[in-house]
């Protein structure tokens, strides 16, 4: 697709945060296996389920434009979970291990809050009604980073030093 104006880039970038849930959903199930922290282990499961639906979502709000769920994937998203899969490999130590998940995790989150930040405001910007779906996804973003730093600052973090 070529970008020509906002409405273009725009259904790319739905196009592109379908993209993100669906890897998102392929590997944090792999991560949560790993995690040696319960609250870890159930958030992370609990981000599989997540991402699902909001790929699902996003994938009615693409074909809602024409466009097609599958054409783009994100190539930023999979190299951020090929690197948290590699981290989670190579560490012995759970505690280590636990932060280094949380880090991956959050550098996640802080790419969708990015992501879904930039699609409400478009939306907004165009008069679409994709906007309050969009900013449900994103507050569901940033309570997860939140309880990220709270599974971190709760005892990971110490444990692990």
């Amino acid at each position: 697709m070529q970008i020509t104006d906002l409405e273009t880039l725009y259904l790319s970038e739905l196009q592109e945060a379908r993209s993100v849930e669906a890897q998102i959903a392929d590997a944090f199930d792999a991560l949560a296996a790993k995690a040696a922290d319960p609250a870890l282990k159930t958030l992370l499961d609990a981000e599989v389920r997540d991402a699902a639906q909001h790929r699902d979502r996003l994938g009615e709000l693409v074909a809602a434009h024409g466009g097609a769920p599958r054409a783009h994937e994100d190539r930023t998203m999979r190299a951020m979970l090929d690197e948290a899969d590699r981290w989670a490999g190579a560490i012995e130590d759970d505690a280590a291990r636990d932060a280094a998940l949380i880090a991956s995790a959050q550098r996640v989150q802080h790419y969708e809050i990015a992501l879904y930040g930039s699609l409400a405001a478009w939306a907004r910007h165009l008069g679409m009604s994709d906007r309050a779906p969009l900013e449900a996804i994103l507050q569901e973003e940033k309570d997860a980073d939140a309880r990220l730093t709270e599974i971190a600052e709760g005892g990971v973090n110490t444990e692990a030093a």
